[in-house]
């Protein structure tokens, strides 16, 4: 018989949302119960691999738990952050999972299961009561579904959408106007299941061939870039190199529909996806050298320690709610750089994440156009600012519940830009700051006052995250919560650049990593070079401030920065100029 637990807040899945919401419960003093499927928490930051996170790269936008997840990776991954060109972030996914399970342990009142997947969800009349695991049957007040898949969304019979929605559904300029071949044949983004490679500087033991080899698709994979370049896409520490190439690579999208038809089919979807990126590395250790090799001890696995514990998901089943995030909510408004605040009928600003990244899909062999929304931002292209609204998390019909992960309420087109790694993360705070609340207030999540849980995250003692995205506002910035608290109130105010009058005279400049002096000279639109007596280095920042001095360079200037050098990206991340 399963033990029966009672907790305050029960989050199922600890992936990236559902174990930020367990934390961020939990740090408000709920009874917490947290319960997972893998011995790694985290999600796509970890036990799926992608230790390269997108998004939310800018200081600015360096909030909440993310933001304490970064500094944190600083002082805990040995060489730095520096490693790849695909992202400013890269580490040993290790150590990502050493991080959270250290905020997880140090909460009393956080309890962590692992190794349990949700078989059925208790519900009187329309309100979820709790979730019976093989082992347990654990009821709560308040539940959140962080689990990959949406898994509680079926469970529940709360509605939700898998698939594609016609642009006179939304009015969405980038969905289609009939369905095609294209959305019968992935009706969701590819997942990838992610390998990691090792370089040995010998010969490394050959990768076997798997029981499907797919080898044939990968020709070209590298074409555009060169061998070494490629690889540096995903490089991380330790000689190693994350595989999660979407250019004839190890994405897998055959026939997805599995994933969500039983779990025996969702079973032999992975057992293909995971031989897909096992071609994908003998692949490349056939034809760029015997010195790569499956790399040893990355994940903890009995057998295949090169790959990931899951598929790196991109695309979930996605929650009915109250309302739907949809393409003109992330895409910038006319004549600026930033997306409109959302609203509810009485004008009051509803944001609770905040977001920059570029919109981006994933299907094999596709290159599905998108409504742009990028711009060039110190010295490199980055996404335009858009924010989530509360009602994405909230079902239409059913209390006790929340969503915390992919699943939020949001199109297909649009979940592009929300499925990201930092962006999650914040999905996953606020919906464990908003089940604190209910728990504190005796409330539902449908009753619950929007800036009480605004106010909540502005305020939080341990990590303060942003709901109002604002460029040129860092979060050390003494008028931070003022400016985040002025735009609530007058969203009618919120600058079409996102630059708000924030006093000048701070600046959020650290002199960290490396000193480097040089030449710096303007090199077209908003790029900039370093000449230094060793080499060149493109220039890239972070940091509204230095971002600012850069934009006032016209002519060739000596100069003396401090900051991070990539070789595989060829930039200086430049964190001060003095």
């Amino acid at each position: 018989m399963p033990e029966t637990l009672k907790t305050q807040v029960l989050v199922v899945g600890g992936g990236t949302g559902g174990t930020c919401a367990a934390i961020q419960a939990a740090r408000r003093g709920i009874k917490t119960t947290l319960v997972s499927e893998f011995p790694w928490l985290g999600g796509m930051l970890t036990s799926a691999g992608v230790a390269v996170p997108d998004g939310n790269e800018l200081i600015a936008l360096q909030t909440g738990l993310w933001g304490q997840y970064i500094q944190t990776l600083r002082q805990k991954q040995p060489g730095g952050l520096d490693r790849s060109w695909v992202s400013l972030f890269s580490y040993h996914p290790r150590i990502g999972a050493e991080i959270f399970a250290h905020w997880v342990n140090t909460l009393p009142n956080l309890h962590w299961i692992s190794g349990q997947v949700p078989l059925e969800v208790h519900k009187t009349h329309n309100r979820i009561t709790g979730v019976r695991f093989p082992d347990y049957d654990i009821y709560a007040q308040i539940t959140l579904d962080g689990t990959e898949l949406g898994d509680l969304l079926p469970l529940a019979d709360i509605p939700y959408r898998w698939g594609w929605e016609l642009k006179a559904e939304f009015n969405e300029p980038s969905a289609p106007e009939t369905f095609n071949d294209l959305t019968q044949r992935y009706p969701v983004q590819s997942p990838t299941w992610v390998v990691l490679l090792q370089d040995y500087h010998h010969n490394a033991p050959e990768i076997p061939v798997p029981p499907k080899d797919t080898s044939d698709q990968f020709q070209g994979a590298w074409d555009n870039y060169g061998g070494e370049s490629f690889l540096n896409y995903g490089r991380l520490t330790d000689n190693l190199y994350m595989l999660n190439w979407p250019i004839h690579g190890n994405d897998y999208a055959e026939n997805l529909q599995r994933l969500v038809e039983s779990e025996t089919a969702k079973q032999e979807y992975y057992q293909e996806a995971q031989w897909h990126s096992q071609s994908f590395a003998r692949y490349i250790q056939t034809h760029l050298g015997q010195r790569y090799g499956l790399a040893e001890n990355a994940f903890p696995h009995p057998s295949n320690w090169a790959f990931a514990l899951h598929p790196y998901f991109r695309e979930s089943r996605r929650l009915q709610g109250q309302i739907t995030v949809t393409e003109g909510m992330i895409l910038p408004q006319s004549g600026g750089t930033v997306a409109p605040l959302p609203t509810d009928s009485q004008g009051q600003v509803t944001a609770i994440i905040v977001g920059n990244y570029a919109n981006d899909h994933h299907y094999p062999g596709v290159d599905f156009k998108l409504q742009p929304k990028s711009m060039r931002w110190g010295g490199r292209w980055t996404g335009t600012p858009f924010a989530i609204p509360y009602f994405a998390l909230i079902s239409e019909t059913v209390e006790g519940f929340l969503v915390c992960e992919k699943n939020i309420s949001v199109s297909h087109i649009a979940n592009g830009a929300t499925r990201l790694q930092p962006i999650v993360m914040g999905i996953g705070q606020a919906a464990g700051m908003t089940a604190a609340l209910c728990v504190e207030c005796q409330c539902q999540p449908q009753d619950l006052s929007v800036r009480q849980v605004q106010e909540a995250l502005i305020t939080d003692a341990v990590a303060p995250m942003a709901v109002i995205p604002l460029l040129n506002l860092p979060p050390t910035h003494p008028e931070w919560q003022a400016w985040q608290r002025y735009y609530l109130d007058h969203p009618e105010d919120y600058p079409l650049d996102g630059n708000c009058g924030c006093s000048e005279g701070f600046s959020s400049e650290v002199a960290a990593g490396k000193c480097v002096a040089g030449i710096l000279s303007p090199q077209g639109e908003e790029m900039y070079q370093l000449q230094t007596g060793s080499g060149s280095w493109q220039v890239v920042t972070t940091r509204p401030e230095v971002y600012r001095k850069l934009q006032g360079v016209s002519e060739p200037k000596s100069v003396k920065l401090w900051g991070y050098e990539n070789a595989a990206g060829g930039w200086l991340v430049v964190e001060k100029w003095e």
